[in-house]
């Protein structure tokens, strides 16, 4: 059985400006590849809600799983939810059990729920919330696109909660060789190799580090005895 497939859906004229480095990404491709889901995609769009809706229904259909970061808070360029609900067709409206998850959090922190805030509470029909345990304010889920902040830490803790509910697959083991060659270097013989090893995945990587030039190999698959044993091979490979 092959593994579910992912994609994710960064959005965000901050990201796109050089403003803001987006940390989400990374940390994404990290949780994911333990429980045997595999990032594919990942796109970046602005605050476009016709881009925006574009993206999702074309992730959505070709990939088993949509992560989306940003633009669920509650300002004028927050436009995320409703272009979800755009992008399937569904009304959108302020929701009671998102109003009271913020309304408990507001009064106990002595601050109103203004209008503003409440843009948060807004949810597409027939989603389901996403827990949100740093600032309160919900994710949610529609379909099979999962809606999170864009702030990491709030994403992070949206990850955290979704991923449970999720069935992955094989998890992503690698093995990686460090080697003080270019690349120029070594693809010959690592062409050879990956041709003999085309089960897995097999990659280079230049790297510099106080002055000093080389490139790591990789090699990734699920079946971790067949890939002790094709890194076993690659080090005799470039033993010399």
């Amino acid at each position: 059985m092959t593994n579910p497939t992912a994609a994710m859906l960064v959005i965000g004229d901050e990201i796109l400006s050089g403003r803001t480095r987006d940390a989400n990404m990374h940390h994404l491709a990290q949780a994911l590849g333990p429980i045997g889901i595999d990032l594919r995609e990942v796109r970046v769009v602005s605050d476009d809600a016709q881009a925006i809706v574009t993206a999702v229904q074309a992730l959505a259909a070709g990939f088993d799983h949509v992560f989306t970061s940003g633009g669920i808070g509650p300002t004028h360029d927050d436009i995320t939810a409703d272009c979800i609900a755009a992008a399937f067709d569904v009304p959108i409206d302020v929701r009671d059990d998102a109003r009271a998850l913020l309304q408990a959090h507001y009064d106990a922190s002595g601050k109103e729920l203004n209008e503003a805030r409440l843009r948060m509470a807004r949810i597409p029909d027939g989603a389901t919330l996403i827990d949100n345990p740093v600032s309160i304010a919900p994710g949610f889920t529609l379909q099979n696109v999962h809606v999170m902040a864009g702030v990491p830490l709030v994403f992070q803790a949206m990850v955290a909660s979704v991923l449970p509910l999720l069935t992955g697959g094989t998890p992503l083991h690698s093995r990686s060789l460090p080697l003080l060659q270019g690349e120029g270097d070594v693809a010959a013989r690592l062409t050879a190799f990956a041709a003999r090893y085309s089960d897995l995945s097999v990659g280079s990587y230049p790297f510099q580090k106080d002055g000093i030039y080389g490139t790591n190999l990789v090699v990734r698959g699920g079946d971790v005895a067949r890939l002790d044993a094709a890194f076993d091979a690659l080090k005799q490979v470039f033993k010399a």
